[in-house]
């Protein structure tokens, strides 16, 4: 239960819908155990007792019951329901916000199917159990209750004899649970595993069917969806050892009650319409015991969809405002880094080692290097998505964590070489981190990126819808808008992580171009694997292996005879003798 308590700050705020879904649940229940007494005496005051004229008030009366009941029944369901809907709406609501906050390192290695069916049918599972489970249990327990209380006040003798069976039918119903439970968390651990094949796979289409993968990627997720199915047998399996053992229990119960009661009967020690009476109150008492290994099952479910959630709720958010964060609308864009060094993970090897460097405002700085060599690592910890493990990191000429977050982030323009667009408009897509920004701003921003002519040729220009993740525009004509975006935000602080790469050289000059009016005033850094994108910039850096190897700007480091000339060397004679061949 410790799961359900952890978990009380999203439903108890609802209980009134509960408690009210409870009493109309007791009304149900006590309409239910009256059944049979009204059968009881049917039976031995109306037929056996010749009042045949009661005959017409009793039906009228088992109706009435019948009517409220129907009532009732409706008000219990529907209460339940808005009790659970309401709980998770605000639980989805956290879980939600929790990963908009959680730090890059979370994501590092989360998985997106992971992650969806977390939120859906981990979600799902626990609203059944508030909803439904919890309900079905306290029905249980007043059902039998009541239901006892009845056959004791019929015949005590009977009544100790017929339930003595029942201590076994509990005890199978608890080891039911200790085996079912483990059980439903491995089938969610699998859905999970075959939801993230799923939406990988479809993600990377494009790969799978130039390489023409289909039957491997069809291989792979029938490995995922074979290994769900046979954690579902194997539950499956449980459930089919151990309920029919219930139900044999059950039904010694009524074999007692038959030869027993029946003795009774014959006896004179009790009436006719009393052991039919006791007929429908044993099953109100196996039924629901029997029911109870559904109800497990639910609570196993649920309980399993409440740990896995809270996984995700626990998770630490590493990187967050200080209590006397400053909150600064606009920087001046002075970054420095003092020996900055910093690694992902305890067990990875260092990403940055002992970085230093001085960016005063409107100043350019380019980071070129191989693949690996801490180009983008620097970015990350300038935006502070992720925190340094040692050394320290200025803006402005305060500690980058004096500033709360909302501060530094809503000062930097970040375009990435995978650029991501969401499937909303051209016009929506640019102004995301500026929705305060005018129509003006936008096409001003789409012109400073080359892209005001390509969506003006759109069927709405920028009111055009795109699709998932940009379907639709070319990789150069998303990183383009993506490139707007940044600049429409007015940045004081400017990021390029190779962000002309799927443009062509033709359109990449006139971005350059077009950069060089935009970059005044701001502190710009550019990653660039092609020399061409840089060679203008104030200070180039130079990292290998996650140091600062040389570092000058392009003239001073062309005459070096180190790491910048030999890429320069490959970079443009190759390019030479390119265009030496096509003349």
């Amino acid at each position: 239960m410790n799961t359900f308590k952890r978990l009380k700050e999203f439903y108890w705020p609802y209980k009134r819908y509960f408690i009210a879904s409870i009493l109309t649940l007791l009304v149900v229940t006590g309409i239910t155990v009256v059944y049979p007494i009204i059968l009881q005496i049917t039976i031995d005051e109306v037929v056996r007792g010749g009042n045949y004229h009661l005959v017409p008030y009793v039906s009228i009366g088992f109706l009435v019951l019948m009517a409220l009941k129907g009532v009732f029944a409706y008000y219990h369901q529907y209460l339940g329901d808005l009790f659970g809907i309401r709980s998770v709406y605000g639980l989805r609501n956290a879980l939600y916000r929790k990963l908009q906050f959680l730090p890059f390192r979370y994501y590092d290695n989360a998985r997106t199917g992971d992650l969806m069916s977390r939120l859906t049918a981990d979600v799902e599972g626990f609203r059944f159990f508030l909803s439904f489970g919890c309900a079905q249990l306290i029905n249980l327990v007043m059902l039998v209750g009541l239901s006892m209380g009845i056959m004791f006040y019929y015949s005590p003798s009977l009544a100790l004899l017929t339930l003595a069976a029942m201590p076994f039918l509990v005890v199978t119903v608890y080891q039911f649970d200790k085996k079912v439970h483990p059980a439903f968390k491995n089938i969610r651990k699998s859905f999970a595993s075959m939801t993230t094949k799923v939406q990988e796979n479809i993600s990377g289409m494009n790969t799978v069917k130039s390489l023409s993968k289909e039957n491997y990627e069809m291989g792979r997720f029938d490995e995922k969806n074979n290994d769900y199915k046979d954690k579902f047998i194997y539950t499956s399996g449980i459930w089919a050892k151990f309920f029919p053992v219930m139900e044999l229990i059950g039904n010694i119960c009524v074999v007692v009650l038959l030869a027993y009661g029946g003795m009774l009967v014959i006896n004179g020690q009790i009436e006719p319409g009393v052991l039919v009476a006791f007929f429908s109150l044993i099953w109100y008492i196996i039924g629901p015991l029997m029911g109870l290994g559904f109800i497990v099952n639910m609570f196993s479910q649920s309980k399993a969809s409440g740990e896995r959630l809270l996984q995700v709720l626990d998770e630490k958010e590493d990187i967050f405002d200080d209590k006397d964060a400053l909150q600064v609308d606009r920087l001046k864009g002075h970054v420095q880094f003092n020996n900055v060094t910093h690694r992902y993970d305890s067990e990875d090897e260092l990403a940055l080692k002992n970085i230093s460097f001085d960016a005063p405002p409107g100043k350019t700085i380019g980071l070129i290097g191989a693949t690996g060599s801490g180009k983008t690592s620097i970015t990350q910890l300038i935006s502070r998505f992720y925190e340094p493990n040692r050394g320290e990191i200025l803006i402005d000429g305060h500690p980058l964590n004096r500033y709360t977050l909302k501060s530094v982030r809503h000062n930097i323009g970040v375009v990435l070489q995978e650029s991501f667009l969401f499937s909303s408009s051209i016009k929506d897509n640019i102004s995301y981190g500026a929705p305060e920004a005018t129509m003006e701003q936008i096409i001003d921003a789409a012109k400073r990126a080359q892209a005001h002519d390509f969506i003006m040729d759109l069927p709405k220009g920028y009111d055009t819808v795109l699709g998932e993740r940009g379907m639709g525009l070319s990789g150069g004509q998303k990183q383009r808008i993506a490139i707007a975006r940044a600049i429409c935000i007015d940045p004081s602080i400017l990021i390029l992580d190779d962000a002309t790469s799927a443009v062509d050289m033709e359109t990449e000059a006139k971005i350059q171009a077009a950069f060089k009016e935009v970059m005044k005033g701001r502190t710009t850094f550019i990653i660039a694997h092609r020399i061409s994108s840089l060679m203008h910039a104030d200070e180039i850096i130079v990292l290998d292996n996650g140091e600062i190897v040389e570092r000058g700007t392009h003239d001073e480091l062309v005459h070096n005879n180190g790491h910048y000339r030999r890429i320069y060397d490959i970079q443009f004679k190759d390019r030479n003798m390119f265009l030496k061949e096509a003349r």
